[in-house]
């Protein structure tokens, strides 16, 4: 078990490194100059030199994705262009506001779509299999930014409930923040709550033809304690699996939900960046989703030897 930690871990040290390349290259090559954006089209040739003398950019590149990498390892992200300050503490404040709505999104998402999947698995053909797949097929079709819409015209603008847009911030108190974070968590919970129902339901219904669970009902347990006992704890890793996907779609896809509510999360922060072409912010954003991404791929890797004892004595 030590053994294939390290593997994996090694392996996910190597693909870190990599994508890094990848990104801080690709911004690199990126259409446009940081400097003649900060500074307007009418800037001297002479200012434009010092600028991107002062900003480093007149370096080689391994140089710079030497210094950029080795500030990523040590905690410093680097000063943006735009904001003029560090760009760890845009993180973490942006996090503060993406992180609640992406959590709030996946127990939305969980409470809806695992009930109603087995549910679905569990009377096959009937009323609430007809019912669980039109809201699986009509979620996932509807896009997420178009369901924020019409959350917005029906609650803030014909009940006025909810406010439109905006964060009042945590120290306006819990649940006003909270409260501007639904609307936005549920436009983002619907979509993969279509998803995770349907994956749901083809998991379950594949266990109840399993001989385990025949053999369940010949002793005599109810169908009820197969179904929850049995079947969906068997069913788990392909939920699992897509739980994993869902939860950095949901951190990293919430761009535009996030300018549809006007929230200051990593998404709009991401959208600022590169309209203002502020690359040493992109680098770091899309850096840290990425991160997010493989390191969710690592936790549910690690799930599956946790909800299967075979896979563990494999290991």
């Amino acid at each position: 078990m030590i053994a294939l930690l390290s593997r994996r871990l090694a392996g996910l040290l190597v693909t870190l490194v990599v994508v890094s390349l990848l990104i801080f290259a690709v911004m690199d090559f990126l259409p446009g100059d940081p400097a003649s954006i900060m500074l307007g089209t009418s800037a001297s040739p002479e200012t434009l030199a010092a600028l991107r003398h002062e900003l480093g950019l007149d370096q080689p590149l391994l140089l710079r994705y030497g210094q950029w990498l080795g500030g990523v390892v040590s905690g410093d992200l680097g000063q943006s262009y735009t904001y003029g300050v560090p760009v760890a503490g845009l993180l973490i404040e942006r996090l503060g506001v993406t992180l609640p709505l992406a959590l709030i999104a996946i127990a939305l998402s969980v409470a809806i779509a695992i009930p109603l999947g087995v549910l679905a698995a569990s009377h096959r053909g009937g009323l609430l299999d007809v019912i669980a797949t039109i809201f699986s097929q009509v979620s996932i079709a509807v896009p997420a930014f178009w369901i924020a819409l019409l959350l917005i015209i029906l609650f803030s603008t014909t009940l006025g409930l909810i406010p439109a847009g905006g964060f009042p911030g945590w120290s306006a108190g819990t649940w006003p923040a909270i409260k501007s974070l639904l609307m936005p968590a549920v436009a983002l919970a619907l979509p993969q709550a279509g998803v995770l129902t349907r994956v749901t339901r083809s998991a379950v219904l594949e266990t109840l033809h399993e001989d385990f669970t025949r053999t369940a009902l010949a002793k005599g347990l109810s169908r009820r304690k197969v179904l929850w006992r049995h079947s969906v704890p068997n069913a788990l890793i392909p939920i699992l699996t897509i739980l994993g996907l869902q939860s950095t779609f949901l951190v990293a896809g919430a761009v535009l939900v996030e300018n549809v509510f006007n929230l200051p999360g990593l998404g709009r922060l991401a959208y600022q960046a590169l309209s203002q072409r502020d690359i040493i912010v992109m680098q770091d954003v899309v850096l840290f989703f990425a991160a997010l991404v493989i390191i969710m791929n690592f936790v549910v890797d690690l799930s599956y030897m946790v909800v299967d004892p075979r896979l563990r004595r494999a290991a």
